[in-house]
């Protein structure tokens, strides 16, 4: 008697998106880290000069 045997094929659909859940998890775990940040030091995103410095002519 032979014995039954599994399809060696990979589904390639299931594949795509397993790559991309993983893709999506992995961004928002970044954007995750970053707001959190953010929350923890917000005056460390805001550079020291934000205004541009003027020649006065007088």
């Amino acid at each position: 008697m032979d014995r039954p045997t599994l399809p060696t094929y990979v589904d390639v659909d299931k594949g795509f998106a397993f790559a991309f859940l993983a893709l999506l998890c992995f961004f928002l775990l970044v954007m995750i880290v970053r707001c959190g940040k953010m929350v923890m030091d917000p005056y460390s995103a805001i550079p020291t000069s934000t205004w541009q410095e003027e020649q006065i002519n007088s």
